[in-house]
């Protein structure tokens, strides 16, 4: 049996980087191989110790101006390149390197609040201060431009009056935590989740 191997990018906490890693652990089609991260002093770093997955810093130059990060990926051959929780845009070499197979999670229903500085509490406080009566997350393809690839899988949760940008960011943290394993287990082995609409 073929062993699908993930690669994670992550420049924050790294809690999606912590449920992947759970939710592969013990399923054997699937083993998270390394976990790439742009921050030397990333939380995601001390949990990569933690749950013994190997992990790699770079720096600007290595990403953007050198081959570096790009010959790291090939020699390591991953099946899916995960953006979790990655806020540098992918240089077009590496996107041109792994076609279709660059996935990306989003904080909310794309196209709505997306684009460069889109991201996490940015995201919340944008959906808190509009108004909106819903919400989600969206994952989706990499392309060279930020939040346009090729829509993959979308899920929402209702937005409240009452709630606060905290109260969002809880509601969708749920769904990445809920829906992003199950998306990807989907894309590598043709199980669990399918590529599809859905809801919380």
């Amino acid at each position: 049996m073929k062993t699908h191997k993930i690669v994670l990018f992550a420049s924050g906490s790294g809690s999606n980087v912590e449920n992947i890693v759970h939710f592969f652990k013990h399923r054997g089609q699937v083993e998270v191989v390394a976990v790439l991260s742009n921050k030397k002093d990333a939380p995601v770093l001390d949990r990569c110790d933690r749950l013994k997955v190997p992990a790699l810093y770079f720096n600007r130059t290595a990403f953007y101006e050198t081959h570096t990060v790009l010959q790291v990926l090939q020699s390591l051959q991953p099946d899916l390149i995960v953006l979790a929780g990655f806020l540098w845009k992918i240089p077009q070499a590496m996107v041109r390197a792994f076609p279709k197979r660059m996935v990306n999670i989003h904080p909310s229903l794309l196209p709505k609040y997306g684009g460069k500085g889109m991201y996490g509490n940015h995201v919340h406080r944008a959906v808190h201060e509009n108004g909106e009566a819903e919400t989600g997350i969206t994952i989706h393809y990499v392309n060279e431009h930020y939040d346009e690839g090729a829509v993959i899988f979308q899920a929402t949760t209702a937005v409240h009056p009452q709630d606060s940008t905290e109260d969002i960011a809880r509601k969708v943290h749920a769904l990445e935590h809920a829906h992003f394993p199950k998306v990807l287990e989907g894309l590598l082995t043709g199980s669990g989740k399918r590529p599809e609409e859905g809801s919380a």
